[in-house]
């Protein structure tokens, strides 16, 4: 019976040791070593690139999302550290061997200069280091990868699910100065430019409507009732030239006020040979008055004198056009009879035209009174008409934000209609030298616009400007920076991380 017992006994002992070789080896199994064929998609640690996985999950180390490798195919050999990329970008973007990232052209890093990197000798101290850190960073915890995320207690990122780790504070008040390391400079692209004087420019291209010039067109009216006894300009679209007879009016008014004018006229020269001097001024008094009733009728002053010279009635009144131009509305035909204060023709000379084009609000700066444009129309595309700003109307309009700007255009062959749609490109004289910043290097954030300025040593200080003037390529510095002075124009993202950690620390 006690043979028996330790019979069995010797058999558990080998059955638990036999589980325990099969556990290893699968653990073996799971976290395959470089150079092995296992993997069909992998994913490894940004932070610790030897953390690997044949799927999505996250890093056993800080607790990290897992980062696809891009290039990795089924059945190639695990990678070694010395073998991985990242986008200088996008430190999170991991490629298998060197090359560019795809998306924005620039040379990929290896991993190990990656700013997320971290030696594997340093995992062994972490842990121990952790309590001190927690000590001096008076209970603060932040995301490495995240710097906005800022709690009170350990835990995970919420972003990108990696442990959060203690928050540094850094002595001292101010504004944060970023330092970053020189190897590390060239490799995420870090460049600058130099803060000087431009003289900026703006190519404003914008749309537009001719319209008649208000000062190149007239309408003509009757002032005097009565009959149109003759019509010379028979139809609308007749070009007509100034003084050119319209029509001819009968009205018995007219016809009345100049027997009056005559009288007047015999009575005066009558009384001239030997009446008194009062009386004889009586009777020019009234020829004035005469001649003046005339020509308020519209009377042109070589009709009044043929009147005097043949001392006989007009039975018509000739109206003439009062300008050059084209019959564009005519209210009235042959035999009409009209009446006082009747709008008869509209015309109109388009040698030259008004085209009111929008210019939006934040391109008024760059225009003035004066500056040329140059306008085309889908009428004749090859054909381009040169014009100049005559008049900014000084209102907005409230939906574009956009202010009316009037270009004056010779109308050369009468190409240019009224109310046709027409493209329209101004070119305003270059504006006086501006202190200027690259467009690339202002960061926008809505509340305040930033640039980061080197101050040398690979430091960078973020310094918040004011903006003036906006052109292609650059902004007018109004404030916050001098000539001289560096500007970093790309791979910004660490430098604003860091700068946003800054701040909220000084915030807590």
């Amino acid at each position: 019976m006690k043979l028996k017992r330790k019979n069995l006994v010797s058999a558990g002992l080998v059955i638990l040791l036999l589980l325990i070789l099969v556990g290893l080896y699968s653990i073996t199994i799971d976290k395959p070593q470089a150079g092995e064929h296992s993997y069909q998609d992998l994913y490894v640690c940004a932070m610790h690139p030897w953390e690997m996985s044949d799927g999505p999950g996250s890093c056993d180390l800080c607790g990290m999302n897992l980062s696809n490798v891009q290039g990795h195919q089924a059945g190639d050999p695990l990678p070694a550290e010395d073998d991985l990329y990242v986008s200088p970008d996008d430190p999170l973007n991991v490629h298998l061997g060197p090359g560019t990232d795809p998306q924005s052209g620039k040379k990929l890093i290896p991993i190990t200069q990656s700013p997320y990197y971290q030696p594997r000798e340093s995992n062994r101290e972490q842990h121990s280091e952790m309590t001190s850190e927690a000590a001096s960073s008076n209970g603060l915890w932040t995301c490495g990868m995240h710097p906005d995320v800022i709690q009170d207690e350990p835990g995970i990122c919420p972003i990108c699910k990696m442990a959060l780790v203690p928050l540094k504070t850094s002595s001292g008040s101010g504004s944060a100065t970023v330092q970053i390391d020189a190897v590390t400079l060239q490799n995420i692209g870090v460049t600058t430019e130099t803060v000087t004087y431009r003289q900026l420019s703006h190519e404003i291209r914008t749309n537009g409507t001719v319209q008649i010039a208000e000062d190149g067109q007239a309408r003509v009216n009757a002032r005097i009732s009565g009959w149109v006894e003759k019509l010379y300009v028979s139809r609308t679209g007749d070009q007509v030239k100034k003084g050119e007879k319209l029509l001819e009016i009968y009205s018995p008014e007219l016809v009345s006020a100049q027997e009056e004018y005559l009288l007047a006229l015999q009575s005066a020269n009558t009384l001239r040979s030997g009446s008194a001097q009062s009386i004889t001024t009586n009777a020019d008094n009234l020829v004035q008055a005469a001649q003046r009733r005339l020509e308020l009728w519209n009377i042109e002053a070589d009709q009044i004198q043929q009147i005097r010279e043949s001392g006989q009635v007009q039975r018509t009144l000739a109206l003439v056009s009062p300008m050059d131009g084209i019959v564009l509305h005519k209210n009235v035909i042959e035999g009409d009879r009209i009446s006082q204060g009747m709008n008869l023709f509209l015309i109109a000379d388009l040698k030259e035209v008004w085209i009111e084009a929008q210019v939006y609000d934040y391109e008024l700066p760059f225009i003035a009174k004066g500056d040329a444009a140059m306008v085309s129309s889908t009428y004749d595309p090859s054909f381009q008409y040169k014009g100049i700003i005559d008049y900014i109307y000084p209102v907005l309009d409230n939906k574009t934000r956009s202010a009316t700007v009037r270009l004056v255009v010779p109308n050369s062959g009468l190409r240019l209609m009224p109310n046709m749609y027409v493209a329209a490109e101004i070119l305003p004289e270059l504006r006086e030298q501006s202190l200027t910043v690259p467009k690339s290097a202002v960061i926008r954030s809505g509340k305040e616009d930033l640039v980061f300025v080197s101050v040398g040593d690979g430091k960078f200080e973020p310094r918040q400007v004011h903006l003036g003037v906006e052109s292609d390529q650059f902004y007018e510095i109004s404030g916050g920076l001098q000539a001289g002075e560096k500007v970093v124009t790309s791979a910004q993202f660490l430098l604003d991380s860091e700068a946003n950690l800054q701040e909220a620390i000084q915030r807590r």
